[in-house]
């Protein structure tokens, strides 16, 4: 009788154990389209909350009027709610434009003027 309340009682512990790990954050992957008549120099993204912007997603690229491209934030966080920053051109008309979205909800986004 001893050995079978120990190996339920190792039993327990390992799924406690298990459970205990946290779970791996995926990757957050979304579509961005420039529905605008501008080009696209800039891309900003950070969870709500966060007082300052993360690197610029494009990087040397641009989205050009039209143009969609996939996006993957692959920061480690669970979170869905991002602020988002876009940056024009600078012989643009447009403004840089903020807004916040709940990304794994939308699976696309279309900048608009």
């Amino acid at each position: 009788m001893k050995s079978k309340v120990s190996g339920l009682i190792a039993l327990a512990a390992a799924i406690i154990a298990a459970s205990a790990v946290p779970s791996r954050a995926e990757d957050l992957k979304f579509q961005l389209t420039n529905g605008t008549s501008s080009v696209l120099t800039r891309f900003y993204s950070s969870p709500t909350g966060v007082n300052s912007w993360e690197e610029d997603v494009f990087g040397e690229n641009v989205l050009n009027p039209g143009e969609t491209v996939n996006i993957t934030i692959a920061d480690g966080r669970t979170v869905c709610k991002y602020d988002m920053r876009f940056e024009f051109d600078e012989n643009s008309d447009l403004d840089t434009t903020e807004d916040t979205q709940d990304l794994c909800a939308l699976g696309s986004y279309t900048i608009h003027e």
